[in-house]
C-alpha cells in the first residue's frame, strides 16, 4: 500500500487541532471545579442528561459514553448519588436493570456548565474551523480519509490515565 506523502502543513493542522482540544478540555475541567464538581461528575451528568432514552441510561451506557470499565462507572455513579447529583431508578420493564436520572441539584449544576460550554464552543469554532478544513482537504495524490464511525456504546478495557480518562 502506498503511504500518502505528508507535508509540514498536515502536521501543523494536527498539532493545532490537538492543542485546541486539549485547551478546551482543560478549560472544561476548570469550569467543573469552579461549579463545585469534579470533571468526572460533570461528564457523568452530561452523559445521563444527554442520553436518548427518557428512562435514563444504564451503567453500561455510562461506561460506554465515558470510556470506563463497568466497575469504574458504578463507583462514579455511587459517588455522584452520595452528592445527590443523580439517583438510581429501577427500570419499569426489567427490574434487574437500574437506570440513572439527574436530580434537581445535578440539573442546576449541569445547566450552568452547559451554557458556558456552548458559549466556549461557539467561540472556538472560528479558531478551529480552518484546522478542520485543512484536515478535510485531500492534497493531490492522497485519498480523503474515511470519517470514523460514531462511538459504540459499551465499556472499554483500554488503559486509563489520571482521573480514569483514556491516555493517548
Amino acid at each position: 500500500m502506498n503511504r500518502p506523502s505528508l507535508k509540514t502543513e498536515d502536521y501543523q493542522h494536527l498539532l493545532a487541532l490537538r492543542t485546541g482540544l486539549r485547551r478546551f478540555l482543560h478549560w472544561s475541567e476548570e469550569q467543573a471545579h469552579a461549579a463545585g464538581l469534579t470533571p468526572s461528575h460533570h461528564q457523568l451528568l452530561l452523559a445521563v442528561r444527554g442520553h436518548d432514552d427518557p428512562r435514563g441510561p444504564t451503567i453500561g451506557d455510562i461506561a460506554g459514553y465515558l470510556l470506563l470499565r463497568h466497575h469504574s462507572a458504578v463507583e462514579l455513579a455511587q459517588r455522584a448519588e452520595a452528592l445527590e447529583l443523580i439517583h438510581r431508578v429501577e427500570d419499569p420493564d426489567d427490574r434487574r436493570v437500574v437506570r440513572l436520572v439527574v436530580t434537581d441539584k445535578g440539573q442546576a449544576a449541569l445547566e450552568q456548565l452547559t451554557a458556558l460550554h456552548v458559549e466556549e464552543l461557539a467561540r472556538l469554532a472560528d479558531d478551529l474551523r480552518p484546522v478542520w478544513e485543512g484536515l478535510e482537504a485531500a492534497p493531490p495524490g492522497r485519498e480523503p480519509e474515511r470519517k470514523p464511525a460514531p462511538l459504540a456504546r459499551g465499556g472499554s478495557t483500554s488503559k486509563r490515565g489520571p482521573g480514569g480518562t483514556k491516555s493517548h
